[in-house]
């Protein structure tokens, strides 16, 4: 199976493909400009699964990821969490009081927004498809001026000079990284999951999400996530993403499910899955050199 992922070389989504449980670190990858792109190829058919970013611990969910997640109808089979730290780096020879204009994710910049208000307050914050692709169009362009923001690995793969290191707001920021495919695909059971489930409401109003969370909760299940995302269809109409620990064939799991349709609400199964906590294979942990996606 060859995996899709977000590219260039140097992305810490790459990184997160290496340590998904159940999967050989040789694993066959594509990478591809932008998560949606990743996904939309394992949507045809051309991949057979994609490893994408989720969520950040400092920025919140990604969304196109989500976007994809919730009209794509794909299935989530495995998670990681990385552990994310970030480097100011430019061609060799470049002076940091120089720089105008700094290159990065969204969620790499808005994790260093502090500490580029301090040192570069003068630069223009510049939105990129991924951290390392940052780096590779700063290396290509070679202007003086020009930085990227991006894990340390990436100004070794791309031949830049390291001007600031450690430079996020938040020394334990962590992104969630999933593995997600067409169809679910069953994992090992590891003794404590994840399911994961988008629920869309029958009607308007707080009564009807709080009646859809009392069937998990009434039963002993406990949520730990929920994310609401607009439907499209008008201003105020929205689909939520949550995730309750057990796993589906767990028989309260079950039934709180089925009882979501008395409720006049549709719950779409995405998948169950270990926990991270309990997935992590065993050994040290790699080396935090990571970027946001």
């Amino acid at each position: 199976m060859t995996y899709a992922c977000l590219g260039p070389e140097g992305t810490f989504t790459q990184a997160a493909l290496r340590r998904m449980p159940t999967l050989a670190p040789d694993m066959p990858h594509r990478p591809f400009p932008t998560v949606r792109a990743a996904l939309e190829a394992v949507r045809r058919g051309d991949c057979g699964a994609a490893v994408v970013p989720l969520e950040n611990s400092v920025k919140g969910v990604v969304p196109a990821t989500m976007d994809r997640l919730v009209s794509a109808r794909l299935h989530i089979n495995a998670e990681v969490t990385m552990p994310v730290t970030f480097a100011l780096m430019a061609p060799a020879g470049s002076a940091r009081e120089r720089i105008t204009r700094v290159l990065s994710h969204p969620h790499a910049l808005g994790q260093c927004r502090t500490w580029l208000a301090r040192h570069l307050p003068d630069a223009y914050a510049v939105p990129a498809d991924s951290t390392a692709a940052a780096a590779r169009e700063v290396a290509d362009a070679g202007a003086e001026g020009v930085a990227a923001i991006a894990a340390p690995l990436a100004a070794e793969l791309y031949g830049l000079e390291i001007l600031a290191t450690d430079i996020g707001e938040h020394a334990s920021a962590v992104t969630r990284f999933v593995a997600v495919s067409q169809g679910w695909l069953p994992p090992a059971r590891a003794g404590r999951e994840r399911t994961s489930l988008v629920v869309s409401l029958r009607g308007e109003g707080p009564g009807q999400l709080v009646s859809v969370l009392t069937e998990f909760s009434s039963r002993g299940i406990e949520l730990s996530w929920i994310q609401s995302w607009p439907t499209g269809d008008r201003l105020g109409n929205y689909r939520f993403f949550i995730d309750i620990d057990g796993h589906i064939e767990n028989p309260s799991v079950r039934e709180a499910i089925a009882a979501l349709a008395g409720l006049g609400a549709r719950a779409r199964f995405m998948g169950s899955y270990p926990r991270w906590a309990t997935a992590a294979i065993a050994g040290p942990r790699p080396q935090a050199v990571g970027v946001a996606a």
